[in-house]
């Protein structure tokens, strides 16, 4: 299996005869069949209802305690066979993704005192670079658009979990997480909140859904270089991860002079700061141009803003030792650069992003939070960078930059107490580009919810089962 290639997983519950399959998995683990073609999936089983196949659920990657084995991961302990198919895959009505593909699929079997899952991974290959003329003239766009536009009303910006779910103990409430304590696990629930500039500046339809699925993608896609903490999806919007130890440092990875905010690369730059978090700059740069090599700009995860940090003062501050800081850094690099890879394959641009890091009961240094997400990162398109570059012409941006832009066009985000509301015409565009981003480097479709149900009921059900699963 490639690693630059969509990786899907799909868990098929096939309970005892005569019992029912709900006892064991919440049914909003279920993913949509439409994810891969029927001809793909049921020849491979033969499923029918009365074979008493109830749920398909995704779960990725990591190896969990036997205990647990019930909520299976992407590191399956054996794999049974491989299976290679010639048909292809394409999203529909998606004018991205049109090329054909090679599709392999490894079939695993887990044993245990629980039903059995057999787990199917689809990898796609993909031939050739998508239309990224889509992002801004396209039938999908307007589907998402008009489906973002119903769904504004119905945005997750707010949960309260422990109020209702006996197993958790405590919420922690961040930018865009709320982290509630569950004993040995973290459950961890990405909102619709859209922070820049160290606070909430909108709520935007899907995001929580687009941003825990493009961390679950690259979760998968990274593991060969970084393990993490991840152990079960039981909902949309929601990760239930290994507790850990969290270094109190964020590893911001840049690769160009950029940004907006106060603490962005070009910001300090144009100041006259050429030595910046252990950084020596040269001389000459301008805005969006490509640095010498990649670096690491750390800043530390103060309770209201972040503060840039230099890796002797980390270590000098006792945030982190020498090692953890060594091995960190090192990761976030290797992250970076296969993040940038990857990106440019798919036609974007990885211009900066950030990493988390903790540790693992057993001392590993664990991945955790969020990976090259558009919350988290800054991206380009890649086929207008060079001549927009040459031209003194901002690059086309993929991620929030737009909304930072506007923000500081029409308020002080950093000093006035009350903010403007962002108008919905960017509330529902920056949803399309969430979206764009995630379909154009997963080369998957992302499902729009279509129930009415309000997202936090979804979301405590759900986690009231996964929790009730996984303690017994």
């Amino acid at each position: 299996m490639t690693t630059h290639g969509l990786t899907t997983c799909f868990y098929t519950i096939e309970s005892p005869k005569n019992q029912n399959p709900n006892s064991y998995l919440p049914s909003s683990f279920n993913l949509p069949k439409a994810s891969v073609p029927a001809s793909f999936f049921k020849p491979q089983h033969n499923l029918s209802p009365k074979d008493g196949v109830k749920s398909q659920i995704r779960i990725i990657n990591t190896t969990i305690q036997q205990k647990m084995a019930c909520i299976p991961t992407l590191n399956p302990p054996k794999t049974l066979g491989t299976i290679t198919s010639s048909s292809s895959y394409s999203p529909q009505n998606s004018s991205s993704f049109s090329s054909p593909a090679k599709t392999h699929f490894k079939t695993t079997q887990i044993s245990h005192k629980f039903p059995n899952f057999s787990i199917v991974m689809a990898t796609k290959q993909q031939e050739h670079e998508p239309n990224l003329n889509v992002l801004t003239n396209s039938d999908r766009r307007d589907e998402v658009i008009i489906a973002a536009k119903r769904s504004i009303s119905n945005c997750l910006s707010e949960t309260d979990l422990h109020l209702s779910i006996p197993a958790l103990k405590s919420k922690t409430r961040g930018k865009v997480r709320d982290i509630y304590d569950g004993g040995d696990y973290l459950v961890l629930v990405t909102t619709d909140r859209q922070s820049a500039f160290d606070r909430v500046l909108a709520s935007i339809p899907f995001k929580g859904q687009v941003l825990n699925d493009t961390s679950l993608w690259w979760f998968n896609q990274t593991q060969h270089i970084a393990p993490n903490a991840i152990i079960a999806v039981p909902d949309q919007n929601v990760t239930i991860a290994k507790k850990c130890s969290v270094f109190p440092v964020e590893f911001v990875v840049r690769g160009y002079v950029t940004g907006s905010t106060d603490t962005s690369l070009w910001t300090v730059y144009k100041n006259g700061v050429r030595n910046y978090c252990g950084n020596v700059l040269p001389e000459g740069m301008v805005k969006n141009e490509r640095l010498p090599t990649n670096i690491i700009t750390p800043t530390t995860k103060a309770a209201d803003h972040d503060v840039p940090i230099s890796p002797d003062e980390i270590v000098q501050q006792g945030l982190m030792s020498q090692a953890d800081y060594d091995e960190a850094s090192s990761k976030a690099l290797r992250l970076f650069e296969y993040g940038q890879r990857v990106a440019l394959e798919h036609g974007v641009i990885l211009v900066d992003t950030k990493y988390e890091f903790g540790k693992g009961p057993d001392g590993s240094v664990l991945l955790i939070d969020e990976v090259h997400t558009p919350d988290s990162s800054r991206y380009w398109l890649a086929h207008s960078y060079e001549s927009r570059f040459q031209n003194g012409l901002e690059p086309e941006n993929v991620d929030k930059e737009f909304l930072r832009l506007w923000f500081k066009n029409h308020c002080n985000p950093y000093e006035d107490e009350v903010l403007p509301d962002a108008p919905e015409d960017l509330v529902t565009e920056l949803a399309w580009r969430y979206i764009f981003l995630f379909e154009t480097i997963t080369r998957s479709r992302f499902q729009i919810p279509e129930t009415t149900e309000p997202i936090h009921d979804r979301i405590t059900r759900n986690v009231s089962r996964a929790l009730s699963l996984i303690q017994n």
